[in-house]
């Protein structure tokens, strides 16, 4: 009976989002704030009766319970995502409120797990297999996408089922997405590796990158970050969230003001990168002018007056001056 409840209430919210979706220029973004909260408030609804539907009736096979809660997991990811994609046309009371909205539904999720599944913490793991680490550094697609399980055990973004560099160490991994048909791409768990994103993507994922280096041609859409240590990224984005991040360098051409979160030990200074190609890249994502708005940071976590202690302007004698990614030497294409 669940089941029927929570598919007929999907089913609703579809109907609802397509509808808004066909009068939004067909545009899978909102095109205006009124838009974008008709939609986070559709989304909200549909998962919050979800959540109560589950404690008044749900299955007792452990692994409906765990395919319920996955479902309902994944429908907050995306709402997530749909946050981040629509910040800049958003004022930062609208994102702070749609972020702890988000961060409520989290909780809620958590507790109703504790209410099925009492003697164990809901969390995903990630359960890749272990590479052989001599073997080519293809890209690879997981069957699922899994969430991230911060060590704050908090639920975070989601690892996305798409294309992607994962679970590497010491590589140079290269990928070129001029003339392919790639949405999202998702690079994590890397260790000691370098990776040079060329062309354009709509939307860049990383997760758990320890001493990395990333140099990524323009993001159309959002770069969502989550567990980074002692790493430097070059990238130029619409929108770009850094979650769980901890002595890192970021240069960076964004539209909107970076978003910070349990971070500390960042510096930012302006997108550095250059490649054969990268021009026309830039003005085909709307990244062709800098905005300045890598200074403007917004850390989530620090609400008072003064200047966030946890991120800092990269002083000028200690940065990249520029980085051309078509001279360097190595790598391995993941075409």
């Amino acid at each position: 009976m669940l089941e029927r409840l929570s598919n007929r209430e999907q089913i609703r919210l579809d109907n609802s989002l397509a509808r808004r979706s066909d009068s939004d220029s067909h545009s899978n973004l909102p095109s205006s704030s009124t838009t974008f909260l008709s939609r986070f408030s559709d989304s909200k609804r549909s998962i919050e009766s979800r959540i109560d539907l589950s404690r008044i009736d749900h299955p007792t096979d452990p692994s409906q319970v765990r395919s319920l809660l996955d479902n309902i997991s994944a429908s907050i990811s995306d709402l997530e995502k749909l946050v981040a994609e629509s910040s800049y046309l958003l004022p930062s009371y609208e994102v702070r409120s749609s972020l702890k909205t988000i961060s409520d539904l989290k909780q809620a999720l958590e507790t109703l797990n504790s209410e099925l599944i009492p003697r164990k913490k809901f969390t995903f793991k990630n359960k890749a297999a272990k590479k052989d680490p001599t073997a080519e550094p293809n890209e690879t697609t997981p069957e699922n996408p899994e969430s991230v399980s911060t060590k704050h055990g908090n639920l975070s973004f989601p690892v996305r089922d798409s294309p992607g560099f994962r679970n590497r160490k010491g590589d140079i991994l290269v990928k070129n997405f001029k003339g392919s048909d790639i949405g999202e791409f998702t690079v994590s768990d890397l260790d000691s590796c370098e990776v040079r994103l060329t062309g354009s993507v709509r939307a860049l994922f990383i997760h758990r990158l320890s001493n990395c280096k990333v140099y990524a041609g323009p993001v159309t859409g959002s770069v969502l970050i989550d567990e980074a240590d002692g790493c430097v990224f070059v990238m130029a984005s619409h929108q770009i969230r850094i979650h769980n991040a901890k002595g890192c360098d970021f240069y960076l051409r964004v539209r909107s003001r970076p978003i910070i979160e349990d971070t500390s030990g960042v510096r930012f200074a302006p997108y550095c990168l250059n490649y054969e190609g990268v021009e026309e890249d830039l003005k085909g994502a709307s990244l062709d002018e800098e905005t300045g708005n890598w200074a403007n940071v917004d850390d989530f976590r620090w609400l008072r007056a003064v200047q966030s202690p946890n991120w800092s302007v990269l002083p000028e004698n200690e940065r990249f001056e520029v980085v051309n990614i078509s001279t360097l030497g190595g790598g391995t294409d993941g075409n």
